[in-house]
């Protein structure tokens, strides 16, 4: 006699895979991630599952329609609510564009972009003090990804260095030899911008993949950071907050 039994009628059965309550979709690449990547296991102290939304890259998203590919998000949402994601987060800022699209289709809360956190460190701010943005193409972001998640438009921003290590072993899925040189890549975008823009208070890094340098930059510019990671980590202590003993 089988003891199996089967979830009554007109209730949901629990997700094949439990435990991991933060999905993040990750866009088709072949560079290499470091700790505090958004897409590197180690960077995460809790429990994550990863989508690869497969023939998706970043040049689809950054310069191109990112609403053309609004059906591969839509599976990759789909599937990791069905494996028990209970928040979602994508690893490209420029799918700020896309945000209310995607947040109106998916059944939990999702979040596409650190730029999602601009409101908020605005408002932290003192008087005469604004956000400051350092992003990876300077030339493709425009008003819809402010509007996308709920930011005023002209807030000062520079670009990653095109010919720099960061985007050079993007563009060419690279391996990373030295990752000192990709961090002072980092810092010398920050030091473009707060020269350029002293009213600057805070940044925040739309790129994913700049959290692993998130920690040299406050120490360097005594500035608060808000990336990729304190995104979903914000996401996580949401759908699982701390408790406390009694």
């Amino acid at each position: 006699m089988s003891s199996v039994t089967t979830a009554p009628a007109g209730t949901t059965a629990r997700p094949t895979v439990g435990g991991a309550g933060v999905g993040i979709i990750v866009l088709d690449t072949g560079f290499e991630r470091l700790p505090g990547d958004i897409a590197h296991t180690a960077t995460w102290p809790f429990p994550v599952q990863f989508r690869i939304v497969r023939g998706v890259r970043p040049a689809d998203v950054i310069t191109g329609d990112p609403a053309a590919a609004l059906a591969a998000f839509e599976d990759a949402i789909d599937d990791l609510v069905d494996h028990g994601a209970q928040a979602i987060a994508t690893s490209c800022g420029f799918l700020a564009a896309v945000q209310k699209e995607l947040a109106a289709y998916s059944p939990v809360p999702f979040a596409s972009s650190p730029l999602l956190q601009i409101p908020l460190a605005e408002a932290t701010l003192p008087e005469g003090r604004q956000v400051g943005l350092v992003v990876s193409d300077p030339e493709a972001i425009d008003e819809r990804h402010f509007r996308g998640v709920g930011a005023r438009p002209g807030l000062p921003f520079v670009g990653l260095d095109p010919q720099g290590p960061i985007l050079t072993t993007m563009r060419e899925n690279a391996r990373v030899d030295d990752p000192a040189l990709l961090e002072a890549d980092a810092l010398e975008a920050i030091d473009r911008l707060v020269r350029a823009h002293p009213e600057v208070g805070a940044i925040v890094l739309e790129c994913a993949n700049l959290p692993p340098y998130s920690a040299a930059i406050a120490r360097r510019f005594a500035r608060p950071v808000y990336d990729a990671v304190t995104l979903v980590t914000w996401l996580q202590s949401g759908i699982a907050p701390r408790r406390y003993p009694r």
